[in-house]
């Protein structure tokens, strides 16, 4: 099948599995309808593909048995089935909710496919997924996507990219869903969007975190963008809880049990509900290479579960946040604790093994003549400082945000002496970055590293300690999660153009939008369209580029910056 055969609207006739709609609130009439009823609440959708099998998933509702399965065409109208699997199944009782995964083999490379689940005589919303391709290639694109937070808002990015992003591969970079209760993180206009969190309390168990995955599965935007391609998906931290790390995570605290016991309760959960294939014996081990043509390698990152130290915590902060910021003794001590503390070099975030093995892909994709190397990654890996908030915010707002507030007066004073913009992402640690940026060199490896997490869009440089340019960075905007200063939003206060002023690696931030990235890769460029929607606390939203990035591939030792071309 040619890829002009399968279409966006063809893609979303056939995941809707009942025809067009016209929704008051968009002005396309490719809306996506799941269904309310039967077996399929749940909707499809495929992942991890390679160049001639990708995983196939559902959840099936109210299963008392019989025959269940899966079929994969490569027209829409499924008269020219390629692939097909499926059993009997015999219970004593009726199961009311499971989950159906099956890997789809013997596919050809590059080409797509529709596919649905069957249970009985009901039939699945139709998906539509697409093989890796292997060979000359003239484009691919990837939509990039993080941060999507249930209560938060509506998910209108997802929407917009199933009905107008026409991408071969979503990649997730995590964030997926999140753990928290009702009346925590942005949950405040839950109630009134009708996106209450179930289970109403935090997520600790299998059972909820099963509850949680199942109540964002409902959700029909995310149903039409699982179904529209198929999907590469890492987590982060909220996966499991907040800041987790491989002993602990910040969010995991007395009376929930062993940490090893929730964090196995969360991917287990996962791994059920998602298109993911299966681990061996250590779930954490969820990372790899794909080669995506003679285009690109597409490296996943692990970066919370397996290696990663705790956290550097600012109550660590060497010396009293009024300190004065002009006595050399105070401006050593902080840059010892950088260097000392944040910066020891025992400190991991990938390990030793997995900075191998990307160097290694790295390496044979330079050596093969590919253009692109892609580094999946979960937080901001640029070099990154707060600006002075003591002289680069008003007046009247540094009193309002710490009137009542000790933490944020102590916060906004050590600005002064330029702390890393957040010790959770790759600031915190700092040797390890220096070992994946060796291990990038030492195979002559440029790369663009695609980013989630913090809510906002970024273009960044990567730039080594002796000033050797590494690569690219490229951050996408949240799905709905909010963005980082939200709460001390004020007129005509630029955080983004702060962060941008105070960072010489940082060439562009924008702090209010939520959106995603859409990555066109050819020979030629690697061309970023940062595409946001103007609303998220309605369905009813119009989207735009906030901005587009250009990127050329190396050239005679000489890696290219991100130019902005919009």
């Amino acid at each position: 099948m040619t890829k002009t055969n399968l279409t966006r609207r063809t893609a979303l006739i056939g995941a809707a599995g009942a025809g067009l709609a016209v929704s008051s609130c968009s002005k396309s009439p490719d809306v996506f309808q799941p269904v309310e009823n039967g077996h399929f609440n749940h909707g499809v959708a495929s992942g991890d593909p390679d160049q001639t099998s990708v995983m196939l998933w559902t959840a099936l509702t109210n299963d008392a048995g019989g025959y269940r399965g899966v079929e994969v065409a490569r027209d829409e109208g499924f008269t020219d089935i390629v692939f097909e699997q499926g059993e009997e199944i015999t219970y004593v009782m009726m199961q009311p909710l499971g989950t159906l995964k099956i890997l789809a083999t013997g596919l050809e490379p590059g080409a797509g496919y529709f596919y649905r689940f069957r249970l009985n005589d009901q039939y699945s919303p139709v998906g539509v997924t697409r093989t890796l391709p292997e060979g000359a290639l003239d484009q691919y694109r990837i939509g990039v996507f993080s941060c999507s937070n249930f209560p938060a808002g509506h998910f209108n990015v997802y929407r917009e990219a199933a009905e107008n992003g026409d991408l071969d591969l979503v990649v997730h970079l995590g964030d997926y869903f999140y753990e928290y209760a009702p009346g925590e993180y942005a949950t405040e206009n839950s109630e009134a969007m009708n996106r209450v969190p179930a289970p109403a309390r935090e997520t600790v168990t299998f059972e909820d975190y099963v509850q949680r995955h199942a109540q964002y599965k409902s959700d029909p935007d995310l149903q039409a963008l699982h179904a529209a391609a198929p999907w590469i998906i890492s987590w982060d931290d909220h996966e499991t809880a907040n800041n987790a790390w491989r002993e602990g995570a910040q969010n995991h605290n007395e009376g929930e049990g062993s940490w090893e016991d929730r964090r196995d309760a969360a991917l287990r959960a996962w791994y059920d509900w998602q298109p993911a294939r299966e681990p061996g014996a250590d779930l954490r081990q969820h990372r790899g290479t794909y080669e995506i043509g003679d285009l690109a390698t597409l490296c996943l990152l692990e970066s919370r579960l397996t290696a990663r130290d705790q956290e550097i915590g600012l109550d660590t902060f060497p010396i009293a946040s009024d300190a004065d910021d002009t006595d050399p003794a105070n401006l050593e001590a902080v840059a010892a604790w950088k260097r000392d503390v944040v910066g020891a070099e025992e400190r991991t975030l990938l390990g030793a093994e997995q900075i191998a093995d990307i160097g290694a892909a790295c390496g044979a994709s330079k050596a093969a003549g590919k253009p692109w190397r892609i580094l999946a990654n979960q937080v901001i890996m640029a070099r990154v400082n707060f600006p002075n908030f003591a002289t680069e915010m008003p007046g009247w707002l540094r009193w309002w945000a710490t009137r009542n507030s000790e933490f944020a007066r102590q916060f906004i004073m050590r600005t002064r002496f330029g702390i890393p913009f957040n010790l959770d992402m790759w600031d915190g640690y700092p040797a390890e970055r220096e070992r994946l940026f060796a291990a990038l060199r030492a195979v002559d490896a440029d790369v663009i590293t695609i980013t989630g997490d913090v809510h906002s869009f970024w273009a960044n440089d990567l730039v080594d300690n002796d000033g050797n340019r590494i690569g690219t960075e490229l951050v996408g905007a949240s799905v709905t999660s909010p963005s980082p200063f939200s709460g001390f939003k004020a007129p005509g206060v630029d955080y983004g153009r702060m962060m941008v002023e105070a960072n010489p690696d940082v060439g562009h931030c924008n702090m209010e939008d939520h959106g995603y990235i859409r990555l066109t890769l050819t020979p030629a460029a690697a061309d970023a369209e940062f595409v946001r929607v103007s609303d998220i606390l309605t369905r009813d939203y119009r989207a735009s580029v906030e901005s587009a990035w250009r990127v050329r591939p190396a050239s005679s030792g000489t890696v290219a910056a991100a130019e902005r071309v919009s």
